[in-house]
């Protein structure tokens, strides 16, 4: 749980990039109401901060394109978005609820590749963008951490700057070629065991 203060806090300092996996329902097709954002509107949301868990932290590579509302990332209602496979994993799990955040900031690009490069010739711009993560979960104020990588390039990140600060899981990245049912099967099966 999160007091409202807290998530206030968060939304207001670090919404241009994070959210929590917290979805509406879904509707008729797969991605519907993905993009939904007024599951976080507290007063028509009531039951919203006792499903909040700092505690999860699930961390993706980088934006790939500017987030417009707060709270909006990994909430893609876009038709090549495949957010809507991580509320379908999630939706009934202990997991929902998590925090949901970039290792890398304010850096906007569709390929993994592209930024991947980039930090290979920028580490001090890696360096950076890890203690502005290390900051954001001092903020969280968690008492029991886990990190949950989605994909190669984030979890690489992460292991090489937080490896031994923090337990580190790795999960299949959502954008990856599986039906929804499938990458549920694979997330919970890899999270079920820690």
């Amino acid at each position: 749980m999160v007091s409202m203060e807290k998530f206030q806090y968060i939304k207001q300092k670090y919404g241009h990039y994070a959210s929590w996996a917290v979805w509406a329902e879904e509707g008729v097709k797969p991605k519907d109401n993905i993009g939904d954002l007024t599951i976080f509107d507290t007063e028509n949301n009531r039951s919203l901060l006792q499903q909040l868990n700092p505690n999860l932290v699930f961390v993706g590579l980088n934006i790939s394109r500017r987030i417009q509302v707060p709270l909006g990332n990994f909430h893609d209602s876009r038709p090549q978005g495949m957010d809507f496979k991580i509320r379908y994993a999630f939706k009934g799990t202990p997991y929902w609820g998590g925090y949901m955040t970039d290792i890398i900031k304010d850096f906007e690009q569709k390929l993994a590749g592209k930024v991947t490069s980039y930090l290979r010739k920028n580490r001090a711009f890696e360096r950076e963008n890890v203690k502005t993560f290390q900051a954001e979960l001092t903020d969280l104020e968690a008492d029991n951490l886990t990190i949950i990588a989605f994909g190669n390039d984030a979890h690489s990140i992460l292991k090489r700057n937080l490896g031994d600060k923090y337990p580190l899981v790795k999960i299949p990245h959502y954008s990856m070629y599986i039906s929804k049912e499938r990458y549920k099967e694979r997330v919970i099966s890899i999270l079920g065991q820690i």
